[in-house]
């Protein structure tokens, strides 16, 4: 059994979530189907370079493909964070740089998040984390875009009496107004520039090294710390099954 495998519990939280299996023809061990994942995301290395005790590479890569077009991932993912703390959150983003096979994918309408920045070819992580420094949500961009563009969309779920910690790249009256409108708070430090200068707390403001610590975590899964997919879907869904997996620990730690 390799240290990247699912533990027992983390079996018992995942088998109820997957997909019912199909009449016919049964389909391969998904215990085995997904430790083969786990073992690329966590390690980092190719598909083709997948152990053969994980079976067929090609097994694992197209299970991977097909349960992420089918949504698996995302109600997975919904399910496994349905248990988050909601009185405090914590939005901010990370830049991830992207390997050169990234860059190969076909060119046209789709949007690969894919963009220049200082560090070269990059992606930008963005993720709100609850109390405990666990996601919520995930969204990708290009490297290059701001911070605040992606903050309606990733903090849309927040309800009233939440209150929002983030840095001053969104410090935005647009922010600020729509939390407001939900009976959230923004603390949020005001840019130099305000005239007038909203009620800000560095007590409350300290607690957001957890979502520092949280980017820190899911850099540790390889898959992650430098982009190696093609397409954003699939980088998106190896953050998302990095996060999962960063929960079922919290929640295993907790028995």
């Amino acid at each position: 059994m390799s240290r990247y495998d699912l533990t027992d519990f983390e079996w018992r939280v995942i088998e109820p979530l997957l997909p019912n299996k199909p009449r016919g023809v049964p389909r391969v061990d998904d215990r085995r189907v997904l430790n083969g994942i786990f073992w690329v995301l966590r390690s980092g290395a190719p598909w083709h370079d997948l152990p053969e005790r994980y079976g067929a590479r090609t097994t694992c890569y197209n299970r991977f493909a097909r349960w992420r077009k089918a949504g698996v991932w995302d109600r997975m993912m919904d399910a496994i964070t349905a248990a988050h703390d909601g009185d405090i959150q914590m939005i901010n983003s990370t830049s991830v740089r992207a390997h050169q096979q990234a860059a190969t994918g076909k060119k046209g309408d789709r949007d690969h998040c894919l963009g220049r920045s200082r560090g070269g070819l990059t992606t930008k992580i963005h993720a709100v984390v609850d109390g405990q420094g666990l996601p919520i949500r995930l969204s990708l961009t290009a490297g290059q875009s701001h911070d605040g563009q992606v903050a309606d969309d990733l903090l849309d779920h927040v309800g009233a009496g939440t209150i929002v910690l983030a840095d001053k790249a969104y410090d935005a009256d647009r922010i600020r107004a729509s939390l407001r409108e939900k009976g959230a708070f923004a603390n949020i430090p005001p840019k130099s520039n305000r005239r007038s200068k909203p009620y800000f707390s560095t007590w409350l403001y300290r607690e957001r090294n957890l979502i520092e610590r949280f980017f820190s975590k899911l850099k540790h899964f390889r898959r992650v710390a430098t982009r190696y997919d093609k397409l954003a879907e699939n980088f998106l869904a190896m953050v998302q099954l990095a996060s999962m997996r960063l929960w079922l620990r919290a929640y295993e730690s907790t028995l």
